[in-house]
Formats: structure tokens, sequence, C-alpha cells
């Protein structure tokens, strides 16, 4: 089952992701409601025109997915996204859910240490440790955010990278060869809420 989709992105460096984000979709792509390469201009218009524009996308989406590139935080919109995705807003006599919200790490300069590395622990386990200097407040605290926190191994308290977190983080390469994998495991989670510390405020 296809979920309709936002992508949240700075343009200036993650347009051609995007492109190709909407292009794995294959036919799911009827269901994503944001911004395409034909989207017009809106650059000259107001903040309020542009912030109304983008509630409407938003508003009827089940999943948000944020690109995460090197130079995310010098967006003016990508935390306000996140944040109106996650809270639940009153139209009318609607109200929409919390969208399940997945970032897909960009890869950069030939992969992706400039956000995260691996590292062996002394048990032998592999984990992934973030830099969190790149990323807003509001990525930060729906990450590790499971409760209770099941852990992949108790030795090193390590979590599994999915299910650890609200807002899983997850290779470009890896998204698009299966998109639909971590799609539904975003939307899976925004119907277990109750197993997360959600943060929906930047």
């Amino acid at each position: 089952m296809a979920y309709k989709t936002f992508i949240s992105y700075k343009y200036s460096e993650a347009k051609e992701l995007r492109d190709r984000i909407v292009e794995a979709l294959k036919d799911d792509a009827r269901y994503y409601q944001g911004e395409t390469s034909e989207s017009p201009d809106m650059s000259d218009r107001t903040t309020e025109y542009i912030k109304e524009k983008l509630k409407d996308m938003i508003y009827s989406t089940s999943v948000t997915i944020i690109v995460i590139s090197p130079n995310i935080k010098e967006s003016n919109w990508i935390d306000w996204e996140i944040e109106y995705s996650l809270k639940q807003i009153k139209r009318g006599d609607k109200t929409s859910g919390t969208n399940g919200v997945l970032g897909i790490v960009m890869k950069y300069n030939g992969g992706y240490e400039w956000l995260r590395t691996s590292i062996t622990n002394q048990d032998g386990h592999t984990s992934t440790q973030t830099n969190n200097n790149y990323l807003y407040n509001i990525i930060i605290n729906n990450r590790l955010n499971q409760e209770p926190i099941e852990y992949f191994c108790e030795t090193c308290k390590t979590v599994d990278s999915l299910q650890g977190s609200y807002l899983s983080l997850v290779d470009e390469e890896a998204f698009l060869k299966n998109p639909n994998q971590y799609i539904l495991n975003a939307y899976d989670k925004s119907k277990q809420l109750n197993h997360y510390k959600i943060n929906k405020s930047r």
C-alpha cells in the first residue's frame, strides 16, 4: 500500500536527489504531494504565501522524507516543515495525524562519513555514530527516543537502526534501492506513537 509523501530538502544542494527519490517511487510517485522540477518558482513570494502553500502540501500526507544534506541548517523552511508534519493540525472537522518521518542521508564527497561514521564496539558489533552538528534540534530530539528502549545488543547498548528512533536515518543508496521498505517503516511508527517520546517543537 502506498502512502502520501512530502519531501523536505534544501533546494540548492538536494534538488537532484529529490528528483531521484520521486523517480524511485515509480508508480507510487502519484501519491507524492511536494514540489517537483515542474513546480512554479516561489522564491519571489512572501513568507506567509509560501508557508500556506507548504501547509496545503503537507497536511494530507502520512510520511515526510527529509533529505539530510551538508548545509541543511541553512534552509529557512526544513525545521518548520518537520514541526508541521509532526503536529496534529485541525482544519474544519478534520485533524491531521502525526506523520512518520524519515531522514535520507545524501552521499557527499563519495560517502556518508561527513555525517555518520561506523565504529566497532568491544564485543565486535558495528554501530554508527552521527555528527549532530549538522542536524536541527527537532531531528536530534526525535532520534534514539524509543520507549522503552529495546537494545539490539545489551552489552554495547546499541539499538536497531530503524526501530530505535522515530526519525531514522538511511543512506541514499539504501533508500533508492527499496524506498517502500523505509516509507512503510516510518508510517508504521506513526501508528505506534506511544512507543516513542516524540518532540513536536523546534
